[in-house]
């Protein structure tokens, strides 16, 4: 009897490491895939700066803002 209780806490412990691990390792790919976005994010925020630059010459030859 003095071994169950031993087993089961056992078995409970283990359990709880194989879901810390599999959180740890989602974690990991979720820090990966942000990463990625951001860097995504940042490219994107790239063109549009350089877009709204192209925007202003045009303005600025046209006459449409004062140069």
């Amino acid at each position: 009897m003095v071994e169950e209780p031993d087993n089961l806490m056992l078995a409970i412990l283990r359990k709880l490491d194989l879901r810390t691990e599999r959180m740890a390792e989602d974690i990991h790919d979720m820090k990966i895939r942000l990463t990625s976005v951001e860097e995504g994010l940042a490219g994107v925020n790239r063109r549009v700066d350089r877009i709204e630059n192209r925007l202003e010459k045009i303005e600025k030859r046209l006459g449409l803002i004062d140069a």
